[in-house]
């Protein structure tokens, strides 16, 4: 569902020309985070060249899902200390197109957010307007109809397409200061798993034997929330925002069959953006393939994968971060996002990765923002301030509990090519 509301109240002439100096020397997301920016050009500029504009893609697991339906939207209309913290990390960042996860499906609860708390300052952050909204449908507690995990029940969260204890648990959404383009989105919510070329089928250990009956395995959706395509009407082109939330690869057996299928939800993003590799993806419209050669992409989203710890399986997220269709320093390279925050929290025990990337509190790089490989990179960021950063108790826990998320808010830059027309509502 596409949610768009009106801008907020004309400013008066000298708050704009403020606000336009304060847009033009844009700060960082988390200044401690930040890698040196690049050196400026020596040569003057030249005045031929097209015009461009820095563009913030960003993703943050918000923790904002609820054990029943409605209890989200309820929280928020009455007022939420956790939502006013994730707001205050979200206008902090100041992203252009953010991806909002584990948000429960409930359109109306995501317009409250919107506007009851990211249009709302935070304490001294400045309210942000992302005006153009996409609630992305989940296949989280959706029912089967079958006996998934083979307990003797047909109705239990793990029966469910995607575990979930109603319809549109954990589900996420789109937050853009751009026009989405709503006929364009393309959505992978009942692809089947079997559909998949050499799907990794779990199996189980002692026999070999496949662990789901044939009935299960010939109806089991691939992704367990939604793999969607949202084109985003950025500047002076289209940008495509692939986003997916694959399944945790635990809480499962021997079979594996969580880690499984984390590992094919990621392949299927790495098949969709490549034109080589997606002939056997079809949509839930019936259009078959992915992406054309030269769309320019971002894959974004909690993929739930560290590329050398926790407990998915080995390689799951080499599929994106090897891809040759994948910005490789932003992968592994230079612009990996990390903060001073993970490396305070880091290392973890026997964790192999650099904790400075990691963006999950208990120590692994998971959530994503990976941009095809021929964009134009200029900064990214974790959100993640030191406990004594003036910001630190954003990301604090208090009484065993999160302040905002158990996740942190993951960044990237991109200079773009600019419109004649500015963001419309």
């Amino acid at each position: 569902m596409i949610v768009c509301r009106p801008s907020a109240p004309l400013l008066t002439p000298l708050a704009l020309a403020l606000t336009l100096v304060a847009c033009a020397a844009r700060p960082p997301a988390d200044e401690a985070a930040m890698p040196d920016p690049p050196a400026p050009d020596a040569a003057a500029p030249d005045a031929s060249a097209p015009a461009t504009f820095v563009a913030r893609i960003a993703t943050f697991n918000a923790a904002l899902n609820r054990p029943s339906a409605g209890a989200l939207a309820a929280e928020l209309t009455a007022g939420s200390p956790q939502a006013r913290a994730v707001a205050e990390i979200i206008q902090r960042t100041a992203p252009d197109i953010l991806l909002l996860q584990e948000f429960d499906y409930d359109p109306a609860a995501l317009q409250v957010f919107v506007e009851d708390y990211l249009a709302v300052p935070q304490n001294d952050a400045a309210a942000i307007d992302l005006p153009h909204v996409y609630a992305v449908p989940s296949n989280t507690g959706v029912a089967t109809g079958l006996d998934v995990d083979g307990d003797g029940s047909l109705d239990g969260p793990v029966d469910a397409h995607g575990f979930g204890q109603f319809p549109g648990q954990y589900a996420f959404a789109v937050l853009s200061k751009w026009p989405i383009d709503t006929a364009g989105i393309r959505t992978l919510q009942t692809l089947r798993w079997s559909t998949m070329p050499e799907a990794r089928a779990p199996l189980t250990p002692d026999s070999g034997a496949p662990f789901y009956r044939d009935e299960v395995w010939a109806a089991l959706r691939l992704s367990s929330k939604n793999h969607v395509d949202v084109p985003i009407r950025l500047g002076g082109r289209v940008l495509h925002l692939i986003a997916a939330h694959p399944t945790p690869p635990v809480f499962d057996g021997p079979e594996d069959r969580n880690g499984r299928r984390n590992a094919d939800e990621i392949r299927l993003l790495a098949d969709y953006v490549d034109p080589a590799r997606s002939a056997w993806i079809v949509d839930d419209a019936g259009q078959s393939g992915g992406l054309a050669a030269g769309d320019a992409f971002v894959v974004a989203g909690d993929l739930n994968a560290d590329p050398l710890d926790g407990d998915s399986t080995d390689g799951a997220i080499d599929q994106l971060l090897q891809h040759p269709l994948i910005h490789p320093e932003v992968a592994t390279g230079r612009w990996v996002p990390r903060s001073e925050g993970g490396r305070a929290n880091g290392p973890q025990p026997d964790q192999e990765g650099d904790p400075a990337h990691d963006t999950a509190g208990w120590g692994l790089r998971v959530d994503y923002v990976l941009p095809a490989a021929e964009l134009d990179v200029v900064a990214s960021g974790v959100f993640w301030p030191t406990a004594d950063d003036d910001h630190g108790g954003l990301v604090a826990r208090v009484d065993e509990r999160d302040v905002s998320s158990d996740h942190r808010l993951v960044w990237v830059d991109l200079r773009w090519p600019a419109a004649d027309e500015a963001p419309t509502d």
